[in-house]
Formats: C-alpha cells, sequence, structure tokens
C-alpha cells in the first residue's frame, strides 16, 4: 500500500511539481503503477521497466551534466500499443504468429532490431517508453481480446472492456500521462490494403498532455524521414486563432461564436440513455455559454460504413488470414461474426457560418460489455472522410437517470439488441466520451475545440 501511495503521489503530480522529480522517481512510479494495473486487469504484452529506468537515468545525468534538458518531453513516461516496434522486445498486433518475429520475419538482423518511426522521435524528444499494451487481435474490433494473453477488461468494473485502460479519464488512477496509439481501423503493416494509411494518435490525462506530445512529433519533421507523413507542422496560428473565439471558461466571445452541431443518432443504432444524456449536456452546455448549436443530419451513414468495410475487404481479408495462418489461431469468436463534404458546406445556409464542429458518440455505448460490441459505424464514417477527431470525457453514467422510455421503438433488430444489452447497473459509473469531429488537416482546430468545450465542462463544478 506505501508503495502505491508514494507512487500515486507523483503520478498525480501537477505540471508546476513535476520539476521537483528526478526522471527516474517519475519513470519509477510509472513502472510500479503499471506493474499494479498488469496484476490487476492483464493488459500489458511487453514491460520494458528496466529499459525505461536505464533511460531515465541517462536523461538525469544529461541534465545534471548539461543544465538543460534533451527535448520537450525530458523524462516523460509513454506506453504504447503493441503495434510499434521498439529494439529490444517484441511487436505483435495481436497475432500469435508475430511472437518471436519480425512480422513473420525470423531475419536475426531485423528481430528486436528495429524501431518503428515514431518511436526513433520520441526517444529523441526525451520520452520514457515504458511498456507496450494488449490490442485486438487485427485492431479491427473495439474489444480487447487477442489469442495472446486473452482478454483485458476495464478497470472501473470488470464486466466491461478495457480497450486502452492505462489511461483512465482524469481524477482517476492515472496510471499513464500519454499513449501514442495507432487507433482502430489502421495498421502499422497491412500491405494487403493501403486505402488506409495507420494513424498515430495520443491519450492523455489532460488536453494540454495531448498538443505537447503532437507538437513536438512534428516539431522534429518526420516527413524527411518517413514519406508517407505530410509535410504539415503544428499550426500554432491555426490554434491560437481557434483559442481566441472563446473565453477561458469556454463562453463564447461575442464577434464569432462557435457553431456546433449534434449528431443525435446515426438512424440505425441509436444511442443508449447514458451517450444521449452526455450529447444533450453538451447541447444545452454550449448554447448557454452563448454558441450556436444546430442538429446535424448529414446523409445516411450505412452508405460509410458499406464503402468502408468495401475497402477493408478489398483482398479478401487476405492479410489477416496471412498473420492467422502463420500460428494457426482462429479469428476470436466476435471477428468471425465526397456526400459528407457538401453536406457540411451546406450547414452555412441559414446564417453564412458553417459548422465549425460536430459532437457525436463514439460508439451507441459506453465501455463496451463483453460480446456486445455491435455498431461500430459512428467511427467508420469518419475513418472514411479521414476526419479530425478529439475524444474527451464529458459525465458518468447514472443507473437512476440513464433509462430507456417505455415507448421506445428500436428501429430495427440490431437497435432492439443494443437495448437489451443496456443494463443501468452494469453500466453506472461508467465514463461517457463523446467525439469531437473537425474537418481534414484540422487538428489544431479540433484540439482548440475540445480544450473549449473542457473548460466548459470544468465550470460545471
Amino acid at each position: 500500500m506505501q508503495i502505491f501511495q508514494e507512487s500515486w503521489e507523483i503520478t498525480a503530480s501537477r505540471k508546476d511539481q513535476i520539476p521537483t522529480h528526478t526522471a527516474v522517481e517519475f519513470v519509477q512510479a510509472y513502472c510500479k503503477t503499471a506493474a499494479i494495473a498488469q496484476q490487476i486487469n492483464n493488459c500489458l504484452h511487453e514491460i520494458m521497466f528496466d529499459k525505461a529506468l536505464n533511460t531515465a537515468q541517462e536523461l538525469d545525468k544529461y541534465r545534471k551534466e548539461t543544465g538543460s534538458v534533451k527535448g520537450p518531453l525530458h523524462g516523460l513516461p509513454i506506453s504504447l500499443k503493441d503495434q510499434f516496434h521498439v529494439e529490444g522486445y517484441d511487436t505483435t498486433m495481436g497475432y500469435v504468429g508475430w511472437v518471436g518475429t519480425y512480422e513473420d520475419d525470423r531475419n536475426p538482423t531485423k528481430v528486436h532490431k528495429v524501431n518503428s518511426q515514431s518511436v526513433e522521435e520520441l526517444l529523441s524528444l526525451g520520452a520514457v517508453l515504458y511498456c507496450k499494451t494488449s490490442l485486438p487481435q487485427t485492431l479491427l474490433l473495439g474489444e480487447t481480446v487477442n489469442n495472446i494473453i486473452g482478454t483485458t477488461l476495464n478497470p472501473l468494473r470488470r464486466s466491461w472492456h478495457g480497450y486502452r485502460w492505462l489511461c483512465p479519464d482524469p481524477g482517476k488512477l492515472l496510471w499513464n500521462p500519454l499513449r501514442n496509439v495507432a487507433d482502430l481501423f489502421g495498421s502499422t503493416q497491412n500491405p494487403g490494403q493501403d486505402t488506409y494509411a495507420s494513424s498515430v494518435g495520443v491519450m492523455g490525462t489532460t488536453i494540454d498532455a495531448v498538443k505537447l506530445v503532437m507538437s513536438s512529433i512534428l516539431s522534429t519533421e518526420p516527413w524527411l524521414r518517413d514519406p508517407g507523413v505530410i509535410r504539415m507542422p503544428w499550426n500554432f496560428e491555426m490554434e491560437k486563432s481557434t483559442i481566441a473565439r472563446a473565453k477561458p471558461d469556454g463562453s463564447a466571445n461575442q464577434d464569432l461564436p462557435f457553431k456546433f452541431g449534434v449528431f443525435w443518432t446515426d438512424g440505425v443504432v441509436g444511442p443508449q440513455p447514458l451517450i444521449r444524456r452526455g450529447l444533450r449536456l453538451l447541447h444545452d452546455l454550449l448554447k448557454s455559454k452563448g454558441h450556436k448549436v444546430v442538429d446535424w443530419n448529414p446523409p445516411s451513414q450505412s452508405t460509410a460504413k458499406e464503402v468502408h468495410a468495401a475497402f477493408l475487404k478489398a483482398d479478401g481479408a487476405h492479410d489477416v488470414q496471412k498473420q492467422l495462418q502463420l500460428s494457426g489461431e482462429p479469428l476470436v469468436p466476435l471477428l468471425r461474426n465526397s456526400f459528407q463534404l457538401h453536406y457540411w458546406n451546406s450547414t452555412a445556409s441559414e446564417d453564412g457560418q458553417i459548422v465549425d464542429a460536430v459532437i457525436m458518440s463514439v460508439a451507441p455505448y459506453a465501455a463496451v460489455i463483453p460480446g456486445k460490441f455491435y455498431h461500430p459505424a459512428y467511427t467508420e464514417c469518419i475513418n472514411l472522410m479521414d476526419y479530425s477527431v478529439a475524444v474527451i470525457p464529458v459525465t458518468k453514467a447514472d443507473k437512476s437517470i440513464d433509462l430507456f422510455d417505455n415507448d421506445y421503438t428500436p428501429l430495427n433488430e440490431k437497435d432492439k439488441r443494443n437495448r437489451k444489452s443496456y443494463d443501468p447497473e452494469i453500466y453506472d459509473g461508467a465514463p461517457v466520451g463523446l467525439q469531437i469531429v473537425a474537418r481534414k488537416h484540422e487538428e489544431e482546430k479540433v484540439w482548440a475545440n475540445a480544450k473549449i468545450v473542457d473548460s466548459a465542462l470544468k465550470t460545471m463544478g
């Protein structure tokens, strides 16, 4: 208990307190909490504590000798999903056949000898990599289950899945300050189809931490080393001009309030009550802060879902089958089974102002109950359009108020299953996250919008 308390005090440190700790103290605290997390919830693929502590020692030595830090991420512990290559460790992507190999290549000059480009950038900035977390087999699933370590559940309640549970919402157990993740539907190696390039995302316990890592990585000019990266430094002017349109409490500056669209339902599977309440909460809050809020009713998402699925399966899922055949492992059970542009621009027709960002569900449910991941379309449509997205925690489920109306009529059989799977008792206390969506190449704008919405939420107490 004492070990945990000491580690908790360090991992919960405010930004102004961090300089009082050495890199070794900071990294050691996160290694300890990650070790506890692994024992409780089976969430790690690779434990890199020894290497992390050695790196931290080198960083402390560098700071002592030079009087300066190695980079903007000096001593910052970061975990990775197990799809990034880190020298000395396996990278599996959730495939048994990749264990002990370099993507099934047994060439000794490659196995455990390669860093992914993102890893090189992070290390050059002074970051400390201390573990790699579990992920779904193939990455094409919202539940963390593979044939290597089995299932990872949610730390808040083990009846939920815990896809990225090492980084919970702010105010809870801060196992990890930042996670560098390549998200669902994007993989580091997927030669079978390249319609969707890998997209690396950052998770953190604060909005500012996310910006720090994203802007720092872009400051290294990664496009000079990876031709797949667009030559776009962090646009501080876009960030600044977006932030300037709101006051510190998130309320609108009178000259140009934000115009937010709210996407209530895709018309296929409606959000469960806790998600609907989260949407309503933001709708009412942003209106009270002086912003414009309109309903967002784009063309049917079923079209986007069909196009998305067609791209993913264009090669008959050849790459997925190839990786599974390496070991003979089966698919996990759950895996067995321009129109938007025109609409976005049309939102200026009434008042001359185009919607700045859209607020919508990440999924029609909060934390996924194992075996009940029915409907990924709320993110599939965003992947198809290659939009910029930030996800923030908005509220928590409350079993006393998050209830379906007795007269609710399901939209179809899938929506009926979604309603049937909802249990207020099981979901009670679940964090409700919503996504804020901006257009392509507007990461700075969507980050700024997320910061403004987060600031508005904090005024609620």
